[in-house]
C-alpha cells in the first residue's frame, strides 16, 4: 500500500473545540463499558437469590463476558485497522447498550447470561477500536501520560460500575442496568457529533505529508499477523496480560470479601452490599495515580527506550507484599444495620478516620494500586511505540484476549477456591487467603516486563526507521 493525496480542502484534526470534544466522548466511552463490567459482581447475591441460583453460577457470568468480549474485540480491532473506524464505535456502543437493557429485563438466569454475552459483544469494539482512534492522536513523547487518562477511564468506569451497583441494586439489583443502557444510548448520539481521526496523525515521521494532504493509507493484511508476532516485545506484552489479569480478575470478589466481613460482624446482608461496594471503591482509588505511572513511564523512556518496560517490572512487582497484607489486616466495621443508603455511606467514610485499621487497610491499597497502576498506561504507549498504526488495533485486541482469558480464570478459579478453602478457613477468611494466594501472579507478570525491556530499543527503532522510509516516499512523490 501507498500513501495517497488527498483533497487540501479537508480539515486536518479538525478544530481544537471539536478535538477536545471527540476526546471528552472517546474517553466517557471508555469509561462506559468498564462500568457495565463492574455492575455485575458487587450484586452477585442479590441476583442470584432473584434467578434461585447459586452465586458461583453468577461467577460465570462474569468470566463468561471476559472472554466473549476479548475474543470479539480480535474482529472489531482487525476490521478497524483496515476501515473507518467510527461506525465501528457506533455500533458497538449501541449493542453494549441494548445487552445491559436486556440484563434488566432477563426473567431468568440463562436470558441474564445471554443478554451479557450480547453486551459483551459490543464492549469489544470500545476497547480495540477506541484505543487505535485514541493512539493517533497522541505523540510517541507523552504516549505513557495520555494513555494513562485512558486507562484511568477504565478504571474509574469499574469503580464507578461497584457503586453504581451497590448504591442503586441494594434493593433492587435491575435499577443500575437499567440507568446505565440509557447513558450507553446517550453517549451513542454524542459520538455522531465526534470527527474522524486520522490514522497515523501523531507520528513525527508523518506529520509534514500528512500536513501537505496525504492520507496514510496503509491497512493490516492477514500477511501481516506473522510480522506481527515475530515481534518480541509483542510476545511479552501478550503473554503478561496472562498471569497479570489472573491476579486483577480475582480483584472483583473484593466487595464480596468486605461484604462477608461486615455480615460476620452482624450486619443485615443489604447492608453488607452497601458497605462492601463503598470499601471496594475507597480501596481501588489508588488506581488514579496511574497518571503518576505514565509520567514516570514517559521520563525513564526519554533516556533509555527500555524506560517504560522496567517501570511496568518495577511496580507490578513492588505491590505483591502490600496486597498479602491488605487482605489479612483486621477491620472493625462499625456501620448502622438498616439505615438508609447515605447514612451507610457516611458511617463507612468516617470509619476511615475514626478506626485505625480501616485507614491502614487503605493506605495499603492506595500503595499496592498505585505501583500496579503503572502496568495499565505503560503496557498501551508500549503497543504503540512498538507497532505500526495500521497494527496497533489487532495487536492490543489480541493483548486483550489473552487478559480476558486471564481474567475469566482469575474471577472463576479464586471464586471457585472459596468453598474449598472454606473446609480449613471459615467466612471470610478463606476469601482472605484465596485473593492472597491469587496476587502471586503479579510475580512472572514482572519478569515478563523485565524481558519486554530488553526487547523493546529494536523494536521501537524498527518502528521509527519504517515510518521514516514511508514518510520520506511520499514527500518524493510529491516533489516529482
Amino acid at each position: 500500500m501507498t500513501m495517497s493525496r488527498a483533497g487540501m480542502s479537508r480539515a486536518w484534526g479538525g478544530t481544537p473545540l471539536h478535538r477536545g470534544y471527540s476526546v471528552v466522548v472517546f474517553v466517557l466511552l471508555a469509561s462506559l463499558d468498564n462500568v457495565a463490567i463492574g455492575l455485575v459482581p458487587p450484586l452477585y447475591g442479590p441476583i442470584a437469590d432473584g434467578f434461585e441460583v447459586p452465586d458461583r453460577l453468577l461467577g460465570l457470568v462474569t468470566a463468561a463476558t471476559f472472554v466473549v468480549s476479548a475474543a470479539a474485540a480480535v474482529g472489531w480491532a482487525y476490521v478497524g485497522d483496515r476501515a473507518n473506524r467510527k461506525p465501528l464505535l457506533m455500533a458497538g456502543t449501541l449493542i453494549w447498550a441494548v445487552g445491559t437493557g436486556g440484563s434488566a429485563l432477563a426473567g431468568n438466569y440463562l436470558t441474564f447470561l445471554v443478554a451479557q454475552v450480547v453486551a459483551a459483544v459490543g464492549l469489544g469494539a470500545v476497547g480495540s477500536v477506541g484505543f487505535s482512534v485514541v493512539t493517533d492522536l497522541i505523540s510517541p513523547r507523552r504516549r505513557g501520560l495520555v494513555m494513562s487518562f485512558w486507562g484511568l477511564s477504565q478504571g474509574v468506569g469499574t469503580l464507578a460500575g461497584t457503586l453504581v451497583a451497590g448504591l442503586l441494586g441494594n434493593v433492587d439489583w435491575r435499577r443500575p442496568f437499567l440507568v446505565l443502557a440509557v447513558v450507553g444510548l446517550t453517549a451513542a448520539v454524542l459520538y455522531l457529533f465526534t470527527y474522524d481521526i486520522r490514522r497515523g496523525q501523531s507520528e513525527p515521521e508523518l506529520v509534514d505529508a500528512l500536513a501537505a494532504g496525504a492520507d496514510y493509507d496503509y491497512r493490516i493484511s492477514r500477511a501481516d499477523l506473522p510480522r506481527i508476532l515475530s515481534r518480541r516485545t509483542n510476545r511479552w506484552l501478550v503473554l503478561q496480560g496472562l498471569t497479570a489479569q489472573a491476579a486483577f480478575g480475582s480483584l472483583v470478589w473484593l466487595p464480596v470479601l468486605f461484604a462477608q466481613r461486615a455480615e460476620a460482624q452482624g450486619l443485615s446482608a443489604a447492608t453488607a452490599v452497601v458497605v462492601g461496594s463503598v470499601f471496594a471503591t475507597l480501596f481501588q482509588l489508588g488506581g488514579v495515580f496511574s497518571i503518576v505511572g505514565g509520567l514516570v513511564g514517559d521520563a525513564v523512556q526519554r533516556r533509555t527506550p527500555r524506560g517504560r518496560a522496567l517501570v511496568a517490572a518495577v511496580g507490578v512487582l513492588a505491590a505483591v507484599p502490600l496486597y498479602l497484607v491488605l487482605f489479612f489486616v483486621p477491620m472493625r466495621i462499625d456501620v448502622p444495620d438498616g439505615a438508609s443508603t447515605g447514612a451507610v455511606v457516611a458511617a463507612v467514610l468516617a470509619s476511615v478516620v475514626t478506626e485505625p485499621t480501616v485507614g491502614l487497610s487503605l493506605l495499603t491499597a492506595l500503595f499496592a494500586l498505585a505501583l500496579t497502576s503503572a502496568n495499565s498506561p505503560n503496557w498501551f504507549a508500549l503497543i504503540a511505540d512498538v507497532n505500526p498504526p495500521e497494527h496497533r488495533g489487532t495487536v492490543y485486541s489480541l493483548g486483550n484476549l489473552v487478559n480476558g482469558v486471564g481474567r475469566a480464570a482469575g474471577n472463576g478459579l479464586v471464586g471457585a477456591s472459596f468453598p474449598v478453602l472454606q473446609a480449613a478457613f471459615p467466612p471470610p477468611l478463606n476469601y482472605a487467603v484465596g485473593l492472597a494466594a491469587f496476587q502471586l501472579f503479579f510475580v512472572p507478570t514482572g519478569v515478563m516486563y523485565w524481558l519486554a525491556a530488553r526487547t523493546s530499543p529494536a523494536d521501537i527503532a524498527a518502528v521509527r526507521g519504517l515510518l521514516h522510509d514511508r514518510g520520506e516516499a511520499v514527500r518524493r512523490q510529491a516533489a516529482g
